[in-house]
């Protein structure tokens, strides 16, 4: 519990943070004492929910509605952030979307640039207007959400998500460089199969998620805790000598 403790009155923002992964993300960092923005585009009612339950903790919470592949939201998700946070310790990069599955053959332009704003040019986005609130504390953290796809390409069908999110990874490694100075560690987790997601549910067959697991070498899918216990492990480390890194969570059927 010591690392979990770190986070108690740490000032946060989740992108995304009211849906699956996210919202199993927001959740842990409530338990663990850390007043909390929530970013969401279309899951209000959970959005709600979740700043209700840190409120009853006696918590700060907000609630930030926004389409972050738009510079003008991503700026004001940051800046209301802050007006109801007071500052900013942590950012959680964890907005994201396959979109849908298409080969090469059927990718037009405008969904390649799509697939790269929503998952991409959003992290840059949101990154840049919190980077100056980030530096305003001795130690600072940001934890992106990559995913095996940007490892091993992903399913036939990923090819602009798994390029999006390999980018992510090198994102990461860059950002970690150009923001050491400021004391702002940069960090990212790369999620296999993680059941249970609107992700999953909306992309993945039984039939391929069962061909999965049975690779996967201790013989079960994610789920969003484990990813969200990562995430916050990264995070409790602000003060830590972690950065640049990517954390792989696929039951170890990926590792290098």
């Amino acid at each position: 519990m010591g690392n979990i403790n770190k986070l108690a009155d740490k000032r946060v923002l989740i992108t995304a943070g009211a849906q699956g992964i996210g919202e199993s993300i927001s959740k842990h960092f409530i338990d663990s004492g850390a007043h909390v923005a929530i970013h969401y585009f279309s899951s209000q009612d959970k959005a709600k929910e979740l700043m209700e339950y840190a409120l009853k903790k006696g918590q700060k919470a907000v609630i930030i509605k926004g389409d972050l592949t738009k510079e003008e939201d991503a700026n004001v998700l940051v800046e209301k952030t802050i007006e109801a946070l007071g500052g900013l310790d942590i950012l959680i990069n964890n907005a994201g979307s396959l979109v849908a599955r298409k080969m090469l053959n059927e990718i037009g332009t405008e969904f390649w640039y799509k697939v790269m704003d929503i998952n991409l040019t959003s992290m840059m986005f949101v990154t840049r207007a919190a980077a100056p609130y980030l530096a305003k504390n001795e130690n600072s953290s940001i934890v992106n959400l990559a995913s095996l796809a940007g490892r091993k390409g992903g399913h036939p069908g990923s090819l602009a998500y798994a390029t999006s999110k390999g980018a992510i990874l090198t994102y990461t490694r860059a950002l970690s460089t150009e923001l050491g100075a400021q004391g702002t560690r940069v960090n990212a987790v790369a999620p296999g199969l993680i059941l249970g997601t609107l992700f999953h549910d909306t992309h993945t067959t039984k039939e391929s998620a069962d061909a999965t697991i049975a690779g996967i070498p201790i013989q079960r899918a994610g789920n969003v805790g484990d990813v969200a216990r990562a995430v916050l492990y990264l995070a409790s480390e602000y003060d830590g000598f972690i950065t640049g890194a990517t954390l792989d969570i696929n039951g170890g059927v990926y590792n290098m």
